[in-house]
């Protein structure tokens, strides 16, 4: 039986968002894996272009592509890619769901505040620019346009009213200190999926770049763990 792992990042993002966890699925797995860009993102934003439905579209060719090569296939999801895989989920084959910090919900104003307000004191300091809040999010604040934004809370609220009718087993990751999205996300939608077999893995210290954490290995090992239960 050969397995594909689809890996879609999240909006304003590209591959590097879900890189180290891909790689370890290499190095861990004998799965073909794939990681498309989708249209308007990556190293160069060009965003206004583009809309939800070409998102999504982008997702249906990377699946129908990967499932001419393997027998199941595995989705895993970064963020708004957490929201396509479960799009995907409802519409075709799939084995099992993988969702990092998926965008359900957001902004968490508390903790963007808090991060806010560690970017203004280091510009008094004179050191914004290694501020951390502020390496991750210039480009973003600088490039994305406001209808682009308007597009993935739209592709959100198409895919929301069906969470409840996810069957396939899912585990959820969150970190209890992303900055954008809620941490209360996963647990809402742990709750709301109808799958029966669920897990949900929360990083203390993570946050909304799950994979670049802390504690990531251990949750890397978790998660490969239930999706290989999933076989």
């Amino acid at each position: 039986m050969k397995i594909g792992a689809l890996c879609l990042h999240g909006f304003t993002g590209g591959i590097y968002e879900i890189k180290s966890f891909s790689d370890y699925l290499e190095k861990h797995t004998d799965w073909t894996i794939h990681v498309p860009t989708l249209s308007g993102h990556g190293k160069k934003l060009n965003l206004d272009l583009f809309t939800a439905e070409h998102w999504l579209m982008d997702a249906e060719i990377a699946y129908k592509r990967l499932y001419k090569e393997v027998d199941e296939i595995i989705i895993i999801g970064f963020s708004m890619g957490g929201i396509i895989a479960m799009y995907l989920a409802l519409r075709y084959k799939v084995k099992a769901l993988l969702l990092l910090s998926p965008a359900a919900r957001y902004i968490r104003t508390k903790q963007f505040v808090i991060d806010l307000n560690e970017l203004f004191i280091d510009a008094l300091h004179g050191d914004y620019k290694e501020n951390e809040f502020f390496k991750r999010y210039e480009r973003k604040l600088i490039e994305v346009p406001v209808a682009s934004v308007k597009e993935f809370t739209r592709l959100v609220h198409k895919v929301s009213p069906y969470y409840e009718k996810i069957t396939v087993p899912v585990c959820l990751v969150q970190g209890e200190k992303d900055e954008l999205v809620p941490y209360t996300t996963a647990s809402y939608l742990y709750n709301k999926i109808a799958s029966t077999k669920k897990e949900l893995i929360t990083s203390p210290d993570g946050k909304h770049l799950i994979c670049y954490c802390k504690d990531a290995e251990k949750w890397f090992e978790k998660a490969l763990n239930f999706l290989n239960s999933c076989k």
